[in-house]
């Protein structure tokens, strides 16, 4: 019997809830909730009667949630059975047939279906009276997802055999192969390692062509056909990868348990499990894979055999750990070139130390896993893990992702060495390419204080990711240009961009990726002034860290808590916090991240005259500047210089890191650096320049939305007996509202209850309550009425 499987809910938006979904205890995890609605295609119903269903592992998301649809919502379905039992057979022949013509993928064959078999179409108005389905111009388009799986499973299986031997007769046109192969599969009536071949190979087609929705179901029927034991689960393997690709992450989980692959559980595990177990997993499978492919090159340089073998063996005793034992340069990847396997490795092209080509997949997997290993050990935070994989994939002749190596040249304070590789890595990012290679180009760029160039890369990225079908990778591309946003003076969009990205990292299964755009959002919300919000993302984020071993979010989290600390003035817990950096590692924090917040650190540890350790990160931080060239960077450290100088010798320093301002991107921190001057200039009795400083940083501030550090500004301006004026006029919302109060503001406008906003927006209802406050506070109104008002008159 063939399962249906019909396309799930778009991964891009959330669905409209009925308050009985809303109101199901107990409340389950955001990740889990948000799955559970893509797995019900959108429907509360479903959603409602999979809830209860779920076993204590999966309510928690440690085990994949169901994926057929008798599992999902048993009584639905029976109801929706009973109503097309009641249509006239005919009617019920032409549903049965539409419903196989548009799972797991529209394949375009209804019509000539239809004619093929001369069936009368007029059947359908039946069907259109019982408002199950009606006639559209390309086929049958049924009520909703869970009334086409009705149609489907409410005919026999001979039946369903025949609607597909139907279709795959049709089926005959240019770029219809794999279309054509899988009704051919689902016609069978048994196994066939004839026809299983078939199907394999339409999935490998289909999966060049970025269609990783029919790769995956093409794959998972030539497992069923399959009578070897062996290639059914190679083939599950691939199929579990394909699933992965598209954002179908419970779907994949569930394939690799039914497969013999470890390699792809170390990849789960880094998007959504232990970061640090996830390490150990992925660096043991590539060791294991290189080895397989020195098997398979054997005779070809006994010692490069005896090294590798030797780096297997060593890694398996736990002696890797001295970053200066690096064994052999050259090795694998020199004999070997990169191939198409399940895990294509972007990088093995550029880096490949010969120009020797034999196609080794299980060289290609090595390659590719000991870059995940080497971005879990970042997530992690764990220096000694970027050590041990970076002494592997030196024994093992394979040069690392630029990006990669470049962070871990800096976090072991290599800067020159840290910016030559992340610099070139950077430079890959042309048009097209691999999505994977062009967010790390993108990350390269961050880490450089290129935004634009940052922004770049992961616009295409995405762009790259939607093209080839890579749903699970579009988050991530979103999250770094949202950070490219936030820095070069796009608050709002980059609040937004993160807010969506954080929902479609969630449905795709993706928690530790949700879990770093919480600590994002915090972020974000510690800018803009949004205390409340900041508090609960950076508690989510941090309560996910250390359950899951991520040292990288962790941090983030707690550098927004001391950021809006010291945007309100409670300079010692936000020292206090920044210096908590320091304690780096999986689950509390991050060394890259402690580097970055040195200049908020710098000026929490002079409001409280405790400068001695302030003065020795400055020293670093300063060492990092001017080893990449940042303007940006160099503009920072000039104002940390300036804020431990005394007195009048601080100015010089000021107007050099105004100086260098001018040449970055960073403007919120030259505003923050033109308020941290007005200040010092006010002191020194300097009051005309002090109060341009001021005024032009409480401009920025008002059009950044970041009211702590407008009245910071206001204050100093008060206290040198200026006048602080507003501007009356017409309501501007993209200038009094965050992005975040402006979503919520749009959909309380449009009658969504403060519980459904919150499931879109994955925050609490009572988060949503004090945005609405805040909105009504910052517009001088009182009800949603009024509210509605305003948007309309603005046309928003």
């Amino acid at each position: 019997m063939t399962s249906v499987n019909p396309p799930p809910l778009p991964h891009t938006s959330p669905p409209q809830l009925t308050d009985a979904w809303q109101q199901l205890g107990p409340p389950l995890p955001e990740g889990v909730r948000v799955r559970v609605l893509c797995a019900a295609y959108g429907d509360p119903r479903a959603a409602a009667e999979l809830v209860p269903l779920l076993t204590e592992r999966q309510a928690a998301g440690l085990d994949p949630l169901p994926a057929e649809p008798a599992a999902l919502a048993p009584e639905l379905l029976r109801a929706h059975r009973r109503e097309i039992r009641a249509l006239p057979d005919d009617t019920r022949l032409l549903l049965l047939l539409a419903a196989a013509d548009q799972h797991p993928v529209q394949t375009h064959g209804f019509l000539r279906a239809v004619a093929a078999g001369s069936l009368d179409t007029r059947a359908l108005e039946a069907a259109e009276t019982a408002g199950i389905a009606h006639a559209g111009v390309s086929g049958v388009v049924f009520r909703d997802a869970w009334t086409r799986i009705a149609a489907y499973e409410s005919g026999s299986s001979a039946d369903r055999r025949d609607a597909h031997r139907l279709l795959a007769r049709v089926l005959h046109g240019a770029g219809e192969t794999p279309r054509r192969s899988w009704h051919r599969g689902a016609g069978a009536l048994g196994p066939s390692g004839r026809l299983a071949a078939e199907l394999g190979a339409a999935a490998n087609e289909a999966r060049e062509l970025g269609d990783h929705a029919l790769a995956g179901a093409l794959g998972e029927r030539a497992a069923a056909l399959s009578p070897d034991p062996r290639e059914r689960s190679r083939l599950l393997s691939r199929a579990a990868a394909d699933a992965w690709h598209r954002g179908a992450g419970d779907r994949a989980r569930g394939l690799v348990a039914a497969s013999d692959e470890s390699a792809l559980n170390g990849m789960l595990a880094l998007r959504s499990g232990n970061a640090t177990e996830a390490f150990d997993g992925l660096l043991t499978a590539a060791v294991r894979h290189a080895r397989a492919a020195l098997e398979q090159g054997s005779g070809n340089g006994n010692v490069l055999n005896r090294s590798a073998e030797e780096c297997g063996d060593r890694w398996e005793r736990g002696e890797y750990g001295d970053r200066g034992d690096h064994g052999p340069r050259g090795g694998l990847q020199e004999r070997f070139g990169a191939s198409d396997g399940p895990f294509s490795y972007p990088y093995a092209p550029q880096d490949s130390q010969s120009s020797h080509s034999v196609p080794n997949p299980d060289l290609d997997i090595a390659v590719h896993l000991l870059a995940r290993a080497t971005e879990a050990a970042v997530y992690t935070g764990d220096l000694r893990r970027c050590r041990e994989a970076a002494t592997v994939a030196a024994r093992l002749g394979i040069v690392p992702p630029g990006t990669l190596a470049g962070l871990a040249a800096a976090v072991e304070g290599r800067y020159e060495d840290a910016r030559n590789l992340l610099k070139a890595a950077a430079g890959r990012c042309g048009p097209g390419g691999d999505p994977t290679l062009l967010i790390h180009s993108g990350i390269a760029s961050l880490l450089l204080g290129d935004h634009s160039g940052a922004e770049r890369a992961t616009v295409r990225a995405a762009a790259s990711a939607r093209a080839r079908g890579e749903t699970v990778t579009v988050p991530q591309a979103m999250e770094f240009r949202a950070y490219a946003d936030f820095w070069t003076g796009r608050p709002r969009a980059a609040e937004a961009a993160a807010a969506d990205a954080l929902w479609q990292a969630y449905a795709t299964g993706q928690d530790n990726g949700a879990c770093h755009l919480q600590a994002a959002l915090a972020m974000f919300a510690a800018v803009t002034g949004d205390g409340e919000v900041c508090r609960e993302r950076a508690e989510a984020a941090r309560t996910h860290a250390r359950a899951h071993g991520l040292g990288l979010p962790a941090a983030l989290a707690l550098w927004a808590l001391a950021f809006l600390d010291l945007s309100t003035g409670r300079f010692e817990s936000a020292a206090a916090r920044l210096r908590a950096l320091a304690g780096f590692g999986p689950g509390h924090g991050h060394r890259a991240i402690r580097h970055l917040a040195t200049p908020h650190y710098v000026e929490a540890a002079v409001r409280t005259g405790d400068t001695r350790v302030a003065r020795a990160a400055h020293a670093d931080y300063d060492r990092w500047a001017v080893a990449v060239r940042s303007a940006d960077d160099l503009a920072l450290s000039a104002r940390c210089r300036a804020l431990l100088a005394p007195g009048a010798e601080a100015v010089d320093h000021y107007r050099t890191a105004l100086d260098l301002h001018a040449h970055g991107t960073r403007d919120f921190e030259r505003a923050r650096t033109e308020l941290l001057f007005g200040s010092a200039l006010r002191r020194l009795r300097q009051r005309t320049e002090a109060r341009d400083r001021l005024h032009s940083a409480l401009e920025a501030f008002e059009t950044f939305g970041a009211p702590h550090c407008a009245t910071q500004a206001r204050g100093e301006l008060r206290a040198l007996g200026a006048p602080v004026t507003v501007v009356a006029g017409a309501v501007d919302f993209a200038a009094r509202l965050t992005a975040q109060q402006l979503m919520v503001a749009r959909m309380a406008a449009e009658g969504a209850t403060n519980r459904e906003i919150a499931v879109r927006l994955a925050l609490s209802p009572r988060t949503i309550d004090h945005h609405l406050r805040g909105v009504f506070s910052r517009l001088g109104i009182r009800s949603r009425i009024e509210l509605v008002r305003l948007l309309g008159e603005e046309g928003l």
